[in-house]
């Protein structure tokens, strides 16, 4: 059932556009569907895929049609209906290169190592973006270990962009999956510190790069909601235990009771005089500690870097994920590393 709030309209204008050769109301439906698959994605994959099955029945011959089921089914994990549903799209003229990681991956994810690496030496992946490209190496390092060369998938994704110190929109993806190969590699030492990377880049925690960093540390990872929980349970005790006590006491006076402080008094002024007013009040506050400023550098101004992105953090990116951070683990069937 379809939402009374998606109108369809919320579109981009492009795939809109493909839609007006449908009747009026037909691409009014299909829409809202395409909209309803795209905003269910990450939350229920499974029901995204309904809607974009919905849109299916009712405009197989759309590219963006077929497009949008094509990548609701991956993201479903159905290997084989998004095989299809992307081919299709390309025969459409919908699909482009762009999609040809995931061909690779549903590729894998069927068991069929191979195709895969058809897919990725295919004279299409050359014409690849470079995140299309880092894409591809990432599933590539994942179809070399399902081969069991161990190594090669080490050596696949030891690309410039796994030394960029800025951060991309894969560097999280890229860090985790080359941690991931050193381990079956069995070079786990050199993994923890690709993982601390994988975990400092992941500021949407997308991975479970935190988690595996801690595993192989032998660290403990709190879980804060259980902790919350529990200073919940142990404030309510504290709580009723103080009333209780509050209640035993109450016919103490309050000049008697020991555990009242006395209220400080403020600094006595003569009313009129401002000024002398002024500097009692100045005194009565506290003065914030002092702050020790470290000399500046001559070169200052020329030490200063770029700041439009954020550099990887390198040697504190251990000790910033070691220290316990929640977060949500990766959790998904995909194949790719």
């Amino acid at each position: 059932m379809l939402p009374d709030d998606v109108t369809g309209t919320e579109l981009d204008e492009e795939a809109l556009e493909e839609l007006r050769t449908l009747p009026k109301d037909l691409a009014a439906r299909v829409a809202r569907h395409l909209v309803m698959a795209g905003r269910m994605a990450e939350e229920d994959p499974e029901l995204a895929y309904k809607h974009a099955r919905a849109a299916r029945r009712l405009a197989s011959r759309v590219g963006i049609v077929r497009e949008a089921a094509g990548l609701a089914a991956y993201a479903a994990g159905e290997w084989a209906d998004a095989l299809a549903e992307l081919r299709a799209a390309r025969r459409l003229g919908a699909g482009d290169e762009a999609y040809l990681p995931v061909m690779a991956d549903a590729e894998r994810g069927l068991g069929r190592p191979e195709r895969a690496l058809d897919v990725i030496k295919s004279p299409e992946a050359a014409r690849l973006d470079q995140m299309g490209a880092v894409e591809l190496r990432i599933v590539e390092s994942g179809v070399r270990r399902d081969l069991g060369q161990f190594d090669a998938a080490v050596v696949t994704l030891q690309v410039p962009e796994l030394q960029d110190r800025r951060l991309r929109p894969w560097s999280a993806r890229l860090f985790y999956a080359y941690a991931d190969a050193l381990v079956d590699a069995g070079r786990e030492d050199e993994a923890s510190e690709w993982f601390a990377r994988s975990a400092a880049a992941d500021r949407d925690a997308e991975t479970d790069a935190a988690e595996r960093y801690a595993e192989l540390e032998g660290l403990d990872i709190l879980d804060t909601e259980e902790d919350e929980d529990a200073d919940g349970e142990l404030i309510d005790a504290e709580a009723e235990t103080l009333t209780e006590a509050d209640e035993a006491s109450a016919e103490v006076p309050v000049e008697d009771d020991p555990r009242v402080e006395e209220e400080p008094q403020a600094p006595e002024v003569y009313e009129g005089d401002d000024a002398v007013a002024d500097a009692a009040v100045a005194d009565a506050v506290v003065a914030p500690a002092p702050v020790f400023l470290e000399p500046k550098h001559e070169n200052a101004e020329e030490s200063e870097g770029d700041e439009s992105e954020d550099e990887v953090p390198e040697a504190k990116a251990k000790d910033a994920k070691g220290e316990g951070a929640e977060t949500k683990g990766e959790g998904e069937d995909k194949p790719s590393a």
